[in-house]
């Protein structure tokens, strides 16, 4: 399973333009252990998994998926260089926005 995690962490990664060290800033941990819960050699905790999932824009249960793809994340629209924790918690605020807006829009359309 750990495995299966570090590869769907680093493939949204990949998608996301994000480096390991800005996911480890906004994590709140460093850069060497984001590392080893991308390459599988730990369990990332579920706290961070959380708050990994809202920086990149998607539900929890994507980290599980055999195949995850661009459609199950919210993509940023935007690159900038050298972002700050400040910066990535902004990002994951406004991700957490969105997602919310999207899941009630879902809910106002099945009704």
């Amino acid at each position: 399973m750990n495995k299966l995690v570090g590869n769907n962490l680093k493939k949204i990664r990949s998608i996301s333009a994000f480096t390991q060290e800005e996911i480890a800033l906004a994590l709140g941990i460093n850069r060497s252990a984001y590392s080893n819960y991308e390459s599988g050699e730990r369990e990332m905790p579920l706290d961070l998994l959380e708050k990994a999932a809202d920086l990149f824009g998607c539900e929890l249960y994507v980290f599980f998926e055999e195949n995850v793809s661009e459609d199950m994340i919210l993509a940023t629209a935007f690159r900038i260089e050298d972002l700050n924790s400040n910066d990535l918690q902004e990002i994951i605020h406004f991700k957490d926005i969105v997602k919310s807006y999207i899941k009630m829009d879902q809910l106002v359309a099945s009704l």
